[in-house]
């Protein structure tokens, strides 16, 4: 069986900035790229708020940038999806990986980065719009809709948030909730209840977004009423929610009621010893590229004070 110093799980900007530090260190990483290569990024158009591109870059492009930076100082960068994992207990002992549900390889350490995924609505027209006026993250992409008018569906604290970001650039922001209350936290509600520009539309739904080359309007339904009318709008912000990618983890790491992995503050690590957790998939607060990069920084830092402690 194949014995590495580390394997990274996952290919976002968390994934990848863990490979450049543990090649860096000689510590020869591997890594697998999962299911999304490049993670979330990939389904953004331009990213603007990475330092370092002046002129914003495109979400595919500069996750190329970051996988040849890897592979220049020699990460193994390997298609495939680790379908299964057994860590050890053992401080310096060889966690065992499953791939593609065949294949076993073992590590002495761990950087789990397999990200998080955002819900959607589930509606063809979703999937055809997405980058293209449909974005699951107003910070990353609402500056695109400046001047603009906007709906952003979904009750909860995220939602709230980002409808007040879209507020400050946006003429009119309409809210949409399937219920009659938001979930969000008062002080929140309150904030939403008192922006002008913000129109909450309660019980009701989305049915379809119309448009031709991009969004142009939203057709609601009311869920009271069973009337359908058309909100005007180029963008459709879908708050609802992420889940983090960490099924196959159940069971052995810890993990809060969402699914995002638990780790030791100050650091990456997780309560197995030698396996470390970097972006999203620990972290549902910031969930930028840039915070995700950080934390891959990290966790290649203590997986090399880890490993180090046994060669």
């Amino acid at each position: 069986m194949e014995q590495h110093n580390v394997v990274i799980i996952g290919s976002g900007p968390a994934g990848y900035t863990a490979a450049i530090y543990a090649a860096r260190a000689d510590l020869k990483p591997i890594m697998y790229v999962g299911l999304q290569p490049g993670g979330q990024l990939t389904t953004t158009t331009e990213v603007d708020n990475f330092p370092g591109y002046p002129q914003g870059v495109d979400g595919n492009s500069m996750m190329e940038d970051l996988k040849n930076q890897a592979e220049r100082f020699g990460t193994d960068v390997r298609w495939g999806m680790i379908s299964s994992v057994e860590f050890s207990e053992t401080p310096g002992g060889f966690h065992t990986l499953t791939v593609d549900e065949g294949t076993q390889i073992q590590a002495q350490s761990v950087i789990i980065a397999t990200g998080a995924t955002a819900k959607y609505l589930g509606l063809p027209s979703e999937e055809q719009f997405m980058g293209h006026g449909v974005s699951a993250c107003a910070v990353c992409d609402g500056f695109f809709y400046k001047g603009q008018n906007v709906v952003i569906v979904g009750g909860g604290d995220t939602a709230a948030e980002e409808a007040s970001y879209l507020a400050k650039l946006c003429p009119k922001v309409t809210m949409l909730v399937r219920k009659g209350e938001l979930r969000a936290s008062k002080a929140m509600q309150n904030r939403i209840m008192n922006t002008a520009n913000i129109e909450v539309r309660w019980h009701t739904e989305t049915v379809e977004l119309l448009g031709d080359q991009g969004v142009e309007g939203v057709k609601v339904r009311n869920l009271q009423t069973g009337v359908e009318d058309v909100i005007e709008a180029t963008g459709f912000f879908v708050a609802i929610g992420h889940k983090p990618n960490t099924d196959i983890f159940k069971g052995q790491l810890d993990m809060d009621e969402v699914g995002y992995l638990q780790i030791q503050p100050g650091s990456t690590k997780t309560r197995k010893p030698g396996v470390f957790a970097a972006g999203d998939v620990a972290d549902k607060v910031y969930r930028q590229a840039i915070s995700a990069a950080g934390t891959g920084c990290m966790a290649a830092l203590d997986a090399e004070r880890y490993l180090a402690e046994f060669h």
